[in-house]
C-alpha cells in the first residue's frame, strides 16, 4: 500500500527498559541494527500496527509495555534505486513513519526473536537512549535522528543529543522513572485493550 508520492505507511518502536537504554535488534544475517518497524496493513491504524508489529518481531504484547508516546506527524525517508525490488523501480520511493516510544514494563525473558515465522532479527542488546548511528544503515540514519529527538520531548531530564551523536560524549540515563516524564496525554493504557525493499 502505497500513498500517493509513493511513500508506504509504517511504524517505527524505541522500545526502554527501566534504565532509559533502548531495544536494538541486529538484522538477520546481516551486520546492522536497527529498531523494530513494520507497514501498516489496509484498515490499521498506526496504533494497531505497532502492536501487530512488536509482537511479530520481539514477540511482546500490550500487556508487557506501556505507551509513552508517538510523534505528531509522519517522518519520511527514500529508499536508494538499487536497495528497491526492480518490479516496484519508479512507483515506490520510501517510507512514512509514525514513531512510538514505549515502556518495557514486563521481563527481558519476554522478548523473543522467533515469535512469528519470519523473523526481523538474529541478536538484540540494550543501548543508552543516545548512541552513533554507525550501525544504521545510511538512508536510515536522518529518520532515527529526528524520531529520537522528537521523542526526547518525553525524558524529564534534556540530553545535549547533538552533541552527543557528534563527539559520542553523553553520560548514560540513570533510571526510566527519573528520565521519562508522564505518557502523552492521547496514549491509552497498554494494558487495555540487506532485503531489498519494497511496498509489502
Amino acid at each position: 500500500m502505497l500513498d500517493r508520492e509513493g511513500y508506504r505507511p509504517n511504524v517505527g518502536i524505541i522500545l526502554a527498559n527501566a534504565k532509559g537504554e533502548v531495544f536494538w535488534g541486529k538484522r538477520i544475517r546481516e551486520h546492522s541494527w536497527q529498531f523494530p518497524q513494520g507497514g501498516i496493513k489496509h484498515g490499521e491504524t498506526p496504533e494497531q500496527a505497532m502492536y501487530r508489529e512488536l509482537e511479530e518481531e520481539i514477540g511482546l504484547r500490550r500487556e508487557h509495555v506501556k505507551l509513552v508516546g508517538r510523534t505528531r506527524d509522519w517522518l519520511r525517508y527514500e529508499v536508494p534505486e538499487n536497495w528497491i525490488k526492480r518490479e516496484w523501480r519508479g512507483s515506490y520511493r520510501g517510507q512514512k513513519q509514525i514513531w512510538f516510544l514505549l515502556k518495557l514494563v514486563g521481563r527481558d525473558t519476554d522478548i523473543s526473536l522467533r515469535a512469528s515465522t519470519h523473523p526481523e532479527f538474529d541478536a538484540w542488546r540494550w543501548h543508552e537512549y543516545w548512541v552513533p548511528l554507525d550501525a544504521v544503515i545510511e538512508f536510515k540514519r536522518d529518520v532515527y535522528t529526528r524520531a529520537l529527538t522528537e521523542l526526547s520531548r518525553y525524558l524529564t531530564r534534556k540530553p545535549e543529543h547533538t552533541r552527543y551523536l557528534r563527539q559520542h560524549t553523553r553520560a548514560p540515563l540513570r533510571n526510566f522513572n527519573e528520565s521519562f516524564g508522564e505518557p502523552y496525554p492521547d496514549a491509552p493504557d497498554a494494558n487495555r485493550g540487506g532485503h531489498k525493499a519494497g511496498p509489502h
